[in-house]
């Protein structure tokens, strides 16, 4: 059963995760105690060897072997693989728990298109969402381990509901050497088919659209399947592992406090310059059995996830999602079939704005503003200038040079003005302006057209001059 604890952290407080870390079920120490004290144990035989068996010549060869462990150890990329191969794995978990089909669209559209109230239009849309949770059920007890054990053989499917003994006959008659999980659905298309012949699907809108929602429904069952039988590459897997095991067995050696060669016991050396550590010894290496826990409990993590149509704590509950299908969609087609309660005018019916009532809980709520937008609130300056509306009228088309780049005058040491103009500006621009369709816009206002276009020649003029060498 799948551990929730989605209530336990609605709300951000002091110690929110702290109190998940008391849980066993579902939890790192229970996939982890194992692993975690048979790291222990090798350790400490280790360090008892090494302190009460070896002679002082054997002791000085450990610790040149240690040495050399540990400098090995930090040469494996662990963080990065093993990260990126966990990110891919909870990716496809996520991935597979979406492609799990669930019949509640399918019934929708059954329940409005297959229409009558007598025993054979009960009998259609019975049957039709029959034959979808039989796929399911097919698919499921072909990936999942749970749903396999509940229905070990097709005649414990039989004996549950979701197939009868003549379908069971005809579809164990069908020869064929792959997965079978495909047939409820296309006899789920023969009797829609029949269905509208017979005038029961009253269009042929209607039919497509109860087809198109079966071949979704029909596509995650293949996507499920297909996920089951594609798998994450087995070398990935393996070398993800090695680069784990081999990380800690080198660590059991290299990571054991070890004596100096003037036969003080002190600790590893640091593989880089810093302060030393002095003649602690310590018995138990903490922050290499904090190392273990984290890089090997993220590995388990992955281990646990990679399949999660198993029986681990974490798993998905596939045996109830087919119970809760099966009831839903059963309920869906038949009892509320034109089952509907009386249409009624809601309270808010002479109202302009429909305004729900708050708790006294709740009720601060309703005082805070609604967000209308981030630009908002957004002061506007208050100079007329800025609102001016201008029309975007392009000059003369000329090629562009470095002189009109201010960035790539930069680098060529070529010195010219920015290109941008403020309206603020207008008539009191020094030298040769670059925009003389702006000055127009100008002159235009005053009516002095004349005394534009000499302002524009003018400044043709001189930009020209600029360019040459």
């Amino acid at each position: 059963m799948t551990v929730s604890y989605t209530l336990k952290v609605a709300e951000a407080r002091f110690g929110g995760f702290s109190g998940l870390l008391l849980r066993w079920r579902g939890s790192i120490y229970k996939l982890l105690y194992k692993e975690f004290l048979l790291f222990i144990a090798l350790y400490a035989l280790l360090s008892i060897t090494y302190r009460l068996l070896l002679t002082q010549e054997q002791r000085h060869v450990y610790a040149q072997v240690a040495r050399y462990c540990n400098r090995s150890a930090e040469l494996i990329p662990l963080s990065f693989v093993l990260g990126f191969y966990v990110t891919l794995v909870v990716n496809r978990w996520w991935a597979q728990y979406t492609s799990i089909p669930l019949p509640d669209q399918l019934m929708c559209v059954i329940s409005a298109s297959v229409h009558g109230v007598d025993q054979r239009g009960r009998l259609l849309r019975r049957t039709l969402i029959r034959y979808a949770n039989l796929a399911s059920v097919l698919v499921l007890r072909s990936v999942s381990t749970r749903v396999l054990k509940r229905f070990p053989t097709m005649e414990h499917v039989v004996d549950a509901g979701f197939m009868s003994q003549e379908e069971r006959k005809k579809f164990e008659s069908l020869k064929s050497d792959f997965n079978k999980y495909w047939v409820p659905c296309v006899w789920f298309t023969n009797l829609a088919a029949q269905a509208r012949r017979d005038g029961r699907i009253r269009d042929d809108i209607a039919l497509c659209l109860l087809l198109e929602e079966l071949n979704k429904y029909r596509a995650k069952c293949s996507m499920l399947f297909h996920y089951d039988w594609i798998s994450i590459p087995l070398v990935y897997t393996q070398v993800v592992t090695i680069a784990v095991y081999s990380f800690f067995a080198l660590s059991l050696v290299g990571r054991q406090f070890v004596e100096s060669e003037a036969g003080a016991a002190k600790p590893r050396e640091p593989l880089e310059p810093g302060p030393a550590l002095g003649n602690l010894d310590m018995y138990v290496p903490l922050t290499t059995l904090l190392q273990f826990f984290f890089y090997a409990g993220w590995l388990k993590v992955a281990e646990q996830i990679i399949n999660p149509f198993g029986e681990d704590d974490d798993d998905f509950e596939t045996n109830k999602l087919i119970d809760r299908n099966l009831q839903v969609s059963l309920l869906s087609v038949d009892d509320m079939y034109q089952n509907l309660p009386p249409a009624e005018k809601d309270p808010y019916w002479d109202e302009d704005s429909a305004q729900p009532p708050y708790t006294v809980a709740t009720v601060a709520e309703s005082l805070r503003p609604s967000f209308l937008g981030s630009t908002f609130n957004l002061r506007i300056s208050d100079d007329p200038d800025q609102s001016l509306q201008v029309e975007a009228s392009p000059g003369p088309a000329r090629p562009v040079t470095a002189a009109q780049t201010p960035l790539l005058s930069r680098f060529l040491g070529v010195g010219a003005p920015s290109p941008a103009i403020s309206l603020r500006n207008f008539g009191r621009v020094r030298g040769a302006p670059r925009t003389p369709h702006l000055l127009r816009f100008r002159a235009e206002e005053g009516g002095d057209l004349e005394a534009a276009d000499r302002i524009e020649e003018e400044a043709l003029g001189s930009g020209d001059e600029a360019q040459e060498p």
